[in-house]
């Protein structure tokens, strides 16, 4: 029974572990797009294309909207993205490692 509940908790930690990396992942992505988009790039009508832009911009965006509120912008640097990744990283580590048994 013991070595049950260690196995389930180590499943879930290992889950989380990985969404943690894929919303990493999602945001970085959001970044380099945002930073595409700022040098001026126009990107051919797609429909597919667009799919993932709007998938991007609707699960990070709400996530960065908080970091956004704290006014974390030096100029026309936004340094929001940066601390909402550390806060993921940190965070999103210190769960896993709580949850992880041993």
């Amino acid at each position: 029974m013991i070595f049950l509940a260690a196995d389930v908790r180590t499943s879930i930690a290992d889950f989380l572990s990985a969404l943690i990396l894929v919303y990493t992942i999602c945001i970085v992505a959001w970044i380099v797009v945002s930073l595409v988009f700022s040098f001026g790039a126009r990107l051919p009508y797609s429909r597919p294309l667009n799919a993932v832009l709007d998938f991007l911009r609707d699960i990070v965006e709400p996530y960065l909207r908080v970091f956004r509120k704290l006014g974390l912008q030096i100029g026309p640097l936004d340094l929001s993205p940066m601390v909402a990744l550390l806060v993921l990283q940190i965070g999103g580590g210190i769960i896993v490692n709580l949850i992880a048994p041993g």
